[in-house]
């Protein structure tokens, strides 16, 4: 029997998913999670393998821009796909606050901000630019999933990282930038989750679209909540931040509620999914989506109970950092597993 052809690389990359940069948000914020709850060994193991991942990702992303560009571009124009590729915003701002809160690089925070910012506007103005303009556009239950609240994330993902900095540079520009930020993403999550909500409750949903990607709905909040937690504890160093905080602790609130509410739906849609519907429960890289919510509102929970003064709700980050870690280490190993057993494949969606 003749041995079976190689795979050329424009092969290997040809099918490489645009949301992969979810395994860096999901590590990357769970880091900080376990330096929150002083983990502090957790916490490093955690960042060098976020830091190593992007590495990787960013490499394997270029290839993929190198040798198949028009499959690039047919991913990026996509309803379907084409907002995947803000992963890359929001791992390179968690990563750069990570770097910043565990081991206090804060000239490295500075410069993973302004690549997120390099990021985030060109991408998210690619995919949107192509999905409004477009002719033939799909129905909304093909057009549609979980991976449009990523121009949530993205967008609260600059804001966290930005209001973060200003804690090291006071200025009212920076301030107002952050706000900006801030407030976009709760306008792109309200015009998202419409769309969303209504695809999930009048149109049939079909068990192998309902993947993890839908945990981002409570994912977009939950980085609400960070981003808004962050600009209420330096609130007093900025006279227009003084004078939109009640507006910010209210938007907090409601986010942080808003997230607490989705967990529920969230498990159901598994259950339904893996137990009922019989989908076998595999790896497959979306799964990080499913990761990074339950760190993101453990770690927004922390912060939020300091900016508000919430002693009763201090005992929930521990918690949740708990189920997140087991989450994350479940999830790494389903990817040693299928990286060792070579069966990668890209994610159905």
């Amino acid at each position: 029997m003749s041995p079976a052809p190689k795979r050329s690389v424009a092969a290997v990359v040809v099918g490489f998913p645009p949301g992969y940069f979810a395994l860096v948000m999901a590590t990357g914020i769970i880091a900080t999670g376990a330096d929150q709850q002083g983990y502090r060994v957790v916490a490093e193991v955690l960042f060098v393998i976020a830091a190593v991942s992007y590495v990787v990702l960013v490499a394997r992303s270029l290839a993929r821009v190198a040798l198949v560009p028009r499959e690039v571009l047919g991913d990026l124009t996509s309803h379907a796909r084409g907002f995947a590729f803000l992963t890359a915003v929001a791992a390179t701002n968690v990563l750069g606050g990570s770097a910043a809160l565990i081991h206090g690089w804060w000239s490295t925070a500075w410069v993973m901000w302004w690549i997120g910012i390099a990021l985030w506007a060109p991408l998210l103005y690619a995919t949107l630019f192509a999905v409004v303009l477009r002719g033939d556009k799909p129905g909304l239950e093909a057009g549609i999933n979980g991976t449009w609240f990523l121009l949530t994330v993205s967008t609260e993902s600059v804001a966290v990282l930005g209001a973060l900095l200003f804690n090291h540079h006071r200025s009212e520009p920076l301030a107002f930038f952050v706000l900006a930020t801030f407030t976009l993403g709760v306008v792109l999550y309200l015009i998202i989750m419409t769309m969303v909500f209504l695809r999930w409750t009048f149109q049939e949903l079909e068990p192998t679209e309902a993947d993890p990607p839908a945990w981002i709905a409570a994912g977009a909040v939950a980085i609400t909540v960070l981003a808004g937690s962050t600009i209420l504890l330096d609130a007093d160093a900025s006279a227009q931040l003084r004078r939109v905080a009640p507006f910010v602790e209210g938007v907090v609130v409601l986010a942080w509620a808003t997230a607490t509410f989705w967990f529920p739906l969230m498990v159901a849609i598994g259950v339904w999914r893996h137990l009922i519907r019989r989908v076998p429960l595999r790896y497959y890289p979306s799964l990080w989506t499913m990761v990074f919510p339950l760190g993101m509102y453990g770690v927004a929970t922390f912060r939020m109970t300091r900016a508000l003064d919430l002693e009763f709700l201090q005992w929930l980050p521990s918690l949740t950092f708990a189920v997140a870690l087991s989450a994350w280490a479940a999830t790494a190993l389903g990817l040693v597993v299928a990286v060792t057993a070579g069966v990668l494949k890209r994610p159905e969606g």
